[in-house]
């Protein structure tokens, strides 16, 4: 499924003529992966940024120490700032982040195993994010966060062609 995603978003990224970056905290790379598994990617896929730690993303992304400290890792507040510093570190109009907390362990009763957040964002256009809850293993968390990831860029780019 995931292939068939990244296809799906990288034939509509290269139609708008549009550059894509990743910036992955939980997924460790696994959408840049995808993106770049497939053919011809460098048309449309500009730089991941795996940004684990806390520490990364505030060198690699500008993301706020306070940011972190007051919302944490998994948050809308950091995913947002993730996006933001993608694009403001990179070549792409299009970013995407997540965060979350694959498991199995690391959760919290506020922030439990599965808790993942996104969020896609547009250079000097609008940014989103969402909040999923997601269940089963460390590996399928994240094999589905890559799909989540994805079909979020094509979302944000068949809103963007409905509206101009």
């Amino acid at each position: 499924m995931m292939d068939i995603l990244a296809v799906q978003a990288g034939e509509l990224l290269k139609a708008h003529g549009l550059m894509l970056a990743t910036a992955e905290s939980c997924t460790g790379g696994g959408v840049a992966q995808a993106v770049t598994d497939i053919s011809g990617s460098s048309a449309w896929f500009e730089r991941g940024f795996v940004t684990y730690s806390n520490l990364s993303k505030q060198q690699m992304l500008g993301v706020s120490e306070a940011t972190l400290a007051g919302f944490g890792a998994v948050s809308e507040a950091v995913v947002r700032a993730m996006v933001s510093g993608a694009l403001a570190r990179s070549a792409a109009q299009v970013a995407l982040s997540v965060s979350g907390i694959a498991g199995p362990d690391g959760g919290t009763p506020d922030k439990p195993v599965g808790t993942l957040w996104f969020a896609w964002g547009l250079k000097n256009g609008e940014t989103r994010a969402q909040r999923h809850l997601l269940a089963g293993d460390r590996r399928q968390v994240r094999e589905q966060a890559v799909c989540i990831a994805l079909q979020g860029v094509i979302d944000l780019l068949n809103r963007r062609t409905e509206t101009v």
